[in-house]
């Protein structure tokens, strides 16, 4: 069983120099959780910043195989963590089991896709232009483009995904792929799940000989968090929380001397179109499986389904009347927090004072359980556009229908959405004369669209797009899930005329990592005569 020392991991150093101390609560019965959690010195700080700037120095000449078997030990050594690492991420969040087990299984996989991605090597964008020295009237040179790692990356802990968004998840995994030494900041809500799967990262450095400070976990309250992400040693920042949160981030890294980039997934209300055609096709279907989404996970997923807009028509009438007794069904659930549940019950409380309770569960919530009370309200399209604060992201099992006239009202409410992580549409062929603006709106507003079905549940994949228009993400370029997320992390490099011998292998002519290059505006993968 791994033990909770409640120290900070300066590289492969355990360290507790600070007199703060914090410990986690138990969200069921707030309850105190066993261990005490030291908040980082500014001396340790320092520290941190220079591990990780002497490893990136050894680091990024690590071969594509050395980082894949380091990322694939680390999903070993989570794995062999067993069910000490579930119960206590258990303890510390009010997630079940059985979810927390499902999340493991995804952050361990993420691990190894980025492995796989890095074996076969083309992501590092290998493009050559050979040169034509006879060229008139003037030569052409030698250039050879590749990407090549930042540097030391700060990652922040996210609150509602203990695993795969924390310690060792997607933004972890893919820094360390793109050959970026992480420093992590802890969550203040799980910290002896970031610890325990920190130890086993360490371990797991360890064990493929990897430089100590290749990987660093702080706990720190926010003034010192800032402290470390405008430190000169950190070359870019990856964030998962509150757009408050996110966008004090942000601010801090582009002000300073040297400002760095900030990938920050933050507020989302992901809108879903019911268009006329689909509900009156299937109006029950689609009221159970909306239910369903809203509701998952205490409504504590960041594509969670906030908003919704329909034709308010006869099937409108039925689609809301069979929502409501689904809802009504649905007991109240245990939220990651006490501060969580207090933000969800204000965000209803204001909704209550602004839109038309239409739905809630029967049952009353155990206040000493912080449990939330699902809740779906409903609007007039014109009274949506003339109150902004519909628009806010209200972050539990919470959403608000907004009833529209016809689909141009439709089309005329979603002009007005800000930037989101996903966009749904349910339609059929009825709808289809109607349909195409919108789609073309949704890829206006979104990162990611849904076509049938509802936003929760991101598949980790090759093709994935986490990400989306402000306010969603700080940078709508990028995704924080898939394997385009290493693209975060690196930068474009080209070398002009060099000879073989000091040229990358990537770049090299005889190409000996086979990888898919593009060679004088063609992609191959044969080697240069």
């Amino acid at each position: 069983m791994a033990e909770i020392t409640g120290k900070n991991f300066i590289g492969n150093t355990a360290s507790a120099k600070g007199t703060k101390t914090f410990q986690a609560t138990n969200p069921f019965n707030g309850g105190l959780l066993p261990g005490i959690f030291y908040l980082i010195t500014e001396e340790e700080i320092a520290a941190v910043a220079v591990k990780a700037t002497e490893a990136f120095k050894i680091y990024q000449q690590k071969t594509a195989e050395e980082k894949a078997v380091f990322l694939e030990t680390i999903a070993d050594e989570i794995t062999a963590l067993g069910d000490d690492l579930i119960n206590r991420a258990a303890a510390e969040s009010g997630l079940p089991p059985a979810r927390l087990t499902g999340e493991r299984g995804r952050t361990t996989g993420q691990l190894k896709l980025f492995a796989k991605l890095l074996r076969e090597g083309s992501w590092v964008d290998a493009r050559i232009d050979t040169a034509i020295p006879d060229r008139q009237p003037l030569p052409k040179p030698d250039l050879r483009h590749m990407l090549i790692p930042l540097g030391p990356v700060m990652v922040f802990g996210a609150s509602n995904f203990p695993f795969a968004y924390s310690a060792a998840g997607g933004d972890t995994a893919s820094a360390l792929a793109a050959g970026c030494p992480v420093i992590v900041k802890a969550h203040p809500s799980h910290p002896g799940t970031d610890e325990m799967v920190s130890q086993a990262i360490i371990s797991a450095a360890k064990k493929t000989n990897m430089p100590d400070g290749i990987y660093s976990m702080v706990f720190s309250n926010e003034e010192t968090a800032i402290k470390l992400v405008t430190n000169p040693a950190v070359k870019a920042i990856g964030f998962t929380g509150s757009r408050k949160g996110g966008m004090a981030i942000f601010n801090a890294a582009v002000n300073r001397a040297e400002p760095i980039p900030v990938y920050a997934e933050m507020s989302a209300v992901n809108p879903v179109i019911l268009m006329p055609g689909a509900v009156a096709a299937n109006g029950a279907g689609i009221a159970n499986a909306f239910a369903a989404s809203v509701t998952m996970g205490v409504g504590q997923f960041c594509t969670n389904p906030g908003l919704v807009f329909m034709v308010d028509d006869e099937n409108a009438k039925t689609f809301l009347n069979t929502l409501s007794a689904v809802i009504k069904s649905i007991a109240p659930a245990t939220m990651l927090s006490k501060n969580i549940c207090a933000n969800y019950n204000a965000g209803v409380d204001k909704l209550k004072t602004l839109a038309t309770l239409s739905a809630q569960s029967d049952a009353v919530a155990d206040v000493h359980k912080t449990e939330a009370v699902p809740c779906i309200f409903t609007v007039a399209q014109n009274d949506f556009i003339a109150n902004k604060n519909l628009s806010n992201e209200v972050f539990g099992p919470a959403s608000l229908i907004v009833l529209c006239k016809n689909t141009e009202e439709i089309y005329e409410a979603l002009q007005n959405a800000e930037g989101q992580l996903t966009a749904t549409v349910h339609a059929n062929a009825d709808d289809e004369k109607s349909l195409q603006p919108i789609i073309d709106l949704m890829k206006e507003k979104a990162g990611r669209i849904v076509f049938g079905g509802f936003p929760t549940g991101v598949e980790v994949c090759d093709s994935m797009v986490h990400g989306g228009p402000f306010p969603s993400t700080t940078d709508s370029r990028s995704t924080s899930v898939g394997s385009a997320a290493i693209l975060r992390f690196v930068r474009p490099v080209a070398y002009q005329n060099f000879p073989q011998h000091l040229l990358p292998d990537a770049l090299k002519n005889n190409n000996p990592l086979k990888i898919l290059r593009m060679v004088n505006g063609e992609y191959k993968r044969d080697a240069i005569d």
